[in-house]
């Protein structure tokens, strides 16, 4: 493990990188294959100490995941800016988690289809009246003609970085300027 440069910056609390992670709406599933590398943003779930992502079951992503199935998974979102007086030290209030580990297929179709449904109270909570049907999952077939997949990434390491939002004053919005700032 290579250690963190902005040690001060680390976030260990358990709770809240749970949290983030279930909550933040986008990930980012970086992969490298054959010298080449490869970052693709993908909506997702954090459930059961996992990430989950679905989508066709070929193309890109999956060849590169059969020839190195070793990934790096990113979520990271922005807080706002913090102002200051001395344009240095002008800075961004933000929460990030990385997580590397493997990629794998679901291990069959009861935890896939409780991936999607997990993605669906995520997403779009409470919009179905009805769970999701494990046929719906075996037998979906998106417009391009290609089925689609369930992965799952469990992680073998979990870094995260939190620069907390200082009070509302020192946040910047639109129309702020530097002799809004008060000492």
């Amino acid at each position: 493990m290579i250690p963190m440069r902005m040690f001060k910056l680390a976030c260990t609390d358990a709770d809240a990188i749970d949290r983030f992670l279930s909550g933040a709406r986008t990930g980012f599933l970086g992969l490298s294959a054959d010298g080449s590398p490869y970052v693709v943003p993908l909506n997702y779930v954090w459930t059961n100490g996992s990430v989950y992502f679905h989508g066709a079951a070929e193309g890109r992503k999956v060849d590169m995941l059969r020839r190195n199935a070793q990934a790096c998974f990113t979520v990271c979102e922005d807080l706002g800016t913090i102002t200051a007086p001395v344009p240095a030290h002008t800075d961004t209030a933000y929460m990030s988690v990385m997580l590397f580990g493997t990629v794998a297929p679901a291990a069959d179709l009861e935890e896939a289809t409780a991936a999607m449904q997990a993605m669906l109270d995520k997403y779009v909570p409470g919009y179905y009246d009805q769970p999701l049907s494990r046929a719906h999952v075996e037998k979906y077939v998106s417009s391009l003609g290609s089925r689609t997949a369930v992965f799952k990434l469990t992680p073998t390491e979990i870094t995260a970085k939190r620069n907390e939002t200082p009070e509302e004053s020192r946040m910047y919005y639109p129309g702020k300027t530097h002799r809004d700032e008060r000492p």
